[in-house]
C-alpha cells in the first residue's frame, strides 16, 4: 500500500465513444433546431415583413427581439444551470422554444411576430447556454476539439440549409411554414434528450435566484437596444436620447451593486479578474456582429441588391457556412492532437477583419465569386474563434461556474451581435435614404416614366417598406439596386473596428494548457481534495488510499 494525495487517485471512468456519441446526439439535435428555426427566415425576411405590412425598423426588429431575449435569457439560463437539473432546463427550453414558433407562424402582423420571436429568443438562449454546460460535463477541453467537427457540422447545415429551406418553403406552401417547421424538430429533440442524455447532476447546497439582478439587467439590456435601433430616428441630441441611455445606465449602474451583494449573483463579477474570461467576452462581441449581422443583412444584399429570390439567396450563402464547417472541423482536430489553441484564435481573428472589411466593399454589381470569397472568410475566422473561446473560458473557470462562465461569454457575444444588427440597420436605413435623397431627380424621372405603375413603386418607396427589386422595371431596378448596396456596405464597416479589437483581445490571452478532466471530473477531485485536507486536519497525519487506476474509453488503463 502506498499514501497518495486526492489529486493522484481518482475513481472516474470514462464514457465509451458511443456512450458520448449517444449524449451528444440529443444536443446536437437541439441545437440544430434552435439555429435552423431562427437561420429559416433569414431569406425569407424581405418577403414575410413587407407583407405583413413592416419597414425597415420592423425587419431590423424582428431580428434584434430574438437577439435581446436571448442575451437577456443566456446568463439566467446559465446561472441555473449551476443550481439545478440541467436536463430538466433543457426540456423546458426547448418546450418554450416550440411553443414560440408556432406562435410566430400563427403571426397576423409584424407585432405579433416580433412579440413571438422574442419567446424563440427565451427558449434559444437556454439551449445555447445549456449546451456548452453539458458538452463540459461529457469532455475534457482537451478532447473536446475531435467532436467539434460534429457540432460544426450541424450548424453548418442549419446555417445553410436552414436559409435554403427557408426560400423553398416561401415560394412553394407559404412563409409561415418557416416557424412550423420548429415544432416536430423540437419533440423529436425532446425524445431524444430523455431517452440518451444521462448526466451526473452538480447541485448546489441550496437554490437562490437574483430576481432583481434579472429585472435590473433586462431594464439596461432593453432600453440600450431599443435606443440604438431608433436612434436615427431620435436623434443623438434629443430627450428620447437622454432618456433611453440615462435609464440604461442607471440599471447598469444598480446591477453591478445588487452583483457585488447577493449570495448567488446572477453574473459574478469576481468572474472578471480572470483575464481569460474578460478578453475572451472583448473577443466574443465583434463575433456576434459577424454572425447576426452579417447573415441578415447578406440576405437583403442577395434579395434587394441583386434581385434573388430567397431561394436563391440562401444558395450563395454557402461560402460562408462552408468556411464555419471546414474551420471549425480541422482546427478542433488540430486542437485536440497538439494541445495548442491560442494560433489558431489569432488566425481566425485576422481572417474576421479580412472579410468583414472585404464585405464593405460590395457594390450591386460585384461578382458572386469574390462575394463568396468574403464570406468564405468571413465564416472560416468565425469557425476558428467562437466555440475556442468558449473553450478556453472553460478551462480556466471553477467547475462550480462553468455555467455562468460559459453563457457569459454567449451573453456578451448576443450583445455585440444584438447591438450590432440595431446598429447596421439605423446606418442602412439612414444611407439608404441619404441616397435616396440626393438621387432623387433621377429616382423622379425614371418613376415617371413608368406611369401608373411608377406611382405604386413611389408609394412603397415612400413607405419606408422594403423594396422587392426583382419585380421593378429595370429602370429604376437599377438605381435601387444600387443605393441599396451601398447602404448595405456601410453598414458592414460596423464591423471593421470591433473585429480588430477581437484579434487584440485574442493575442493577450494567456496561453493556459488544456485540461484532460471534463467537468463531473474535477468536481470530484475537488471533493476529494478537501475529504482529504479534512482528514489530514483532523488526525493530523497523511491518510493512507489505495489508488484505482483511471481508466479511458472501453475501460482500458491510461
Amino acid at each position: 500500500m502506498s499514501a497518495h494525495s486526492p489529486s493522484t487517485a481518482t475513481t472516474t471512468t470514462r464514457m465509451s465513444h458511443r456512450q458520448v456519441l449517444q449524449a451528444l446526439s440529443g444536443l446536437m439535435l437541439a441545437m440544430f433546431c434552435s439555429m435552423v428555426s431562427t437561420t429559416v427566415v433569414g431569406t425569407s425576411l424581405p418577403i414575410i415583413v413587407p407583407e405583413l405590412g413592416g419597414s425597415q425598423t420592423s425587419y431590423t426588429w424582428v431580428v434584434t427581439m430574438t437577439l435581446l431575449t436571448t442575451a437577456i435569457s443566456t446568463p439566467i439560463w446559465g446561472k441555473l444551470a449551476d443550481l439545478v437539473n440541467r436536463k430538466n432546463l433543457m426540456i423546458l427550453a426547448l418546450t418554450i422554444f416550440i411553443l414560440a414558433s408556432a406562435g410566430a407562424g400563427l403571426s397576423q402582423n409584424t407585432e405579433m411576430l416580433i412579440m413571438f420571436r422574442g419567446f424563440q429568443g427565451l427558449g434559444g438562449g437556454g439551449l445555447a447556454a445549456l449546451s456548452q454546460v453539458l458538452m463540459a460535463d461529457i469532455l475534457s477541453p482537451r478532447e473536446r476539439g475531435k467532436y467539434m467537427g460534429l457540432f460544426a457540422g450541424v450548424m453548418a447545415v442549419a446555417t445553410v440549409g436552414g436559409p435554403l429551406l427557408g426560400g423553398v418553403l416561401t415560394d412553394s406552401v407559404g412563409w409561415r411554414w418557416n416557424f412550423y417547421v420548429g415544432v416536430p424538430l423540437g419533440i423529436i429533440a425532446i425524445v431524444v434528450l430523455i431517452r440518451t442524455l444521462r448526466i451526473e447532476q452538480i447541485k448546489a447546497a441550496k437554490v437562490r435566484i437574483d430576481y432583481l439582478g434579472i429585472v435590473l439587467l433586462s431594464v439596461a439590456s432593453g432600453f440600450l437596444l431599443v435606443w440604438v435601433s431608433n436612434v436615427a430616428t431620435y436623434g443623438w441630441l434629443s430627450w428620447e436620447t437622454l432618456y433611453m441611455v440615462g435609464t440604461a445606465v442607471i440599471a447598469t449602474g444598480l446591477f453591478i451593486v445588487v452583483e457585488l451583494k447577493v449570495a448567488e449573483p446572477l453574473i459574478p463579477l469576481t468572474l472578471f479578474r480572470n483575464r481569460t474570461f474578460t478578453l475572451s467576452v472583448l473577443a466574443s462581441i465583434s463575433i456576434g456582429v459577424a454572425m447576426f449581422g452579417t447573415s441578415v443583412y447578406l440576405a437583403q444584399y442577395m434579395q434587394i441588391s441583386r434581385g434573388y429570390g430567397p431561394t436563391e439567396a440562401g444558395l450563395l450563402t454557402i461560402p460562408m457556412a462552408a468556411g464555419m464547417l471546414i474551420a471549425s472541423t480541422v482546427i478542433g482536430q488540430l486542437v485536440t492532437r497538439t494541445g495548442k489553441w491560442k494560433s489558431y484564435l489569432v488566425i481566425g481573428a485576422v481572417l474576421m477583419i479580412a472579410g468583414t472589411s472585404l464585405l464593405s466593399t460590395l457594390h450591386y454589381d460585384t461578382s458572386l465569386w469574390l462575394v463568396g470569397l468574403y464570406m468564405f472568410l468571413l465564416g472560416a475566422g468565425t469557425g476558428m474563434t467562437m466555440q475556442n473561446l468558449v473553450l478556453v473560458v472553460q478551462n480556466t473557470t471553477s467547475p462550480q461556474e462553468v455555467g455562468v462562465a460559459s453563457s457569459g461569454v454567449n451573453f456578451f457575444r448576443t450583445v455585440g451581435g444584438t447591438t450590432g444588427v440595431a446598429v447596421m440597420g439605423s446606418v442602412l436605413a439612414a444611407s439608404m435614404t441619404q441616397q435616396l435623397s440626393d438621387r432623387a431627380a433621377e429616382v423622379g424621372a425614371a418613376i415617371a416614366a413608368l406611369g401608373e405603375k411608377g406611382k405604386a413603386i413611389a408609394a412603397q418607396l415612400a413607405s419606408g417598406s422594403l423594396p422587392t427589386t426583382r419585380d421593378m422595371p429595370e429602370s429604376i431596378r437599377i438605381i435601387i439596386e444600387d443605393a441599396s448596396a451601398q447602404a448595405i456596405s456601410h453598414a458592414f464597416l460596423i464591423g471593421v473596428p470591433l473585429a480588430v479589437l477581437s484579434l487584440i483581445a485574442i493575442v493577450f490571452l494567456p496561453n493556459i494548457p488544456l485540461l484532460r478532466q471534463n467537468n463531473v471530473e474535477r468536481v470530484r477531485e475537488q471533493r476529494r481534495e478537501n475529504e482529504f485536507a479534512v482528514a489530514t486536519a483532523e488526525t493530523g497525519s497523511i491518510p493512507v488510499h489505495v489508488a484505482e487506476p483511471e481508466q479511458t474509453d472501453g475501460g482500458r488503463r491510461k
